[in-house]
């Protein structure tokens, strides 16, 4: 019997997400493999499999646990919408996983209950804040919430790619702050 499948594990899917989230951090969703995790959580090649089904299913809990992080993470930044914005940066970069997980619906299955209702709440949570500060009428707060997250989205993937130049510091969320900030303040007139 190999030393993989005498093992029993305490908290298999726990290990496995952990691992997935690991895996990710280090190379991107491309280099996830199920048999890797097994190896790297010490268990059978099949044990992945029982808890998932396949990298989609995977990818699927992985979405549906960025999703309500990310809802968690913009209702605690409050009503300001700045505090919004470096709340997004934040969460992008403290959990990039998730982050390059989410947005690329072809890994998991964008259809599941489970992902359409996260999605919808931190949709809901970034939605909320940006219509209660705008005044544009139902289409303009449409176009003002698509801003809002593209400024921010955008942000986050610049600077996760690291392509920034290195003058805007080491803090990912005091960079966003100053960045997001010009869209507030007026430049001062010549």
């Amino acid at each position: 019997m190999s030393g993989t499948r005498g093992y029993h594990h305490g908290d298999l899917r726990r290990a496995l997400i952990a691992a997935a989230v690991e895996v990710i951090e280090e190379a991107g969703p491309t280099a996830l493999s199920l048999r890797d995790l097994a190896r790297r959580a010490g268990v059978s090649h099949a044990a992945p499999a029982h808890h998932f089904g396949d990298r989609a299913g995977l990818f699927t809990v992985l979405a549906v646990q960025g999703f309500d992080l990310l809802a968690e993470t913009l209702d605690a930044a409050g009503t300001d919408l700045l505090d919004l914005g470096v709340g997004y940066v934040t969460f992008a970069v403290r959990h990039r996983a998730y982050f390059e997980v989410m947005f690329h619906p072809d890994l998991y299955r964008a259809d599941d209950p489970e992902v359409r209702a996260a999605r919808a709440r931190s949709g809901r949570a970034l939605r909320s804040r940006v219509t209660a500060l705008t005044d544009g009428g139902p289409d303009g707060q449409q176009a003002d919430v698509m801003a809002a997250w593209s400024i921010v989205h955008g942000f986050a993937t610049l600077w996760l790619a690291g392509a920034f130049p290195a003058g805007l510091g080491d803090d990912p969320g005091e960079a966003a702050r100053a960045v997001i900030r010009r869209l507030f303040t007026p430049p001062p007139s010549a």
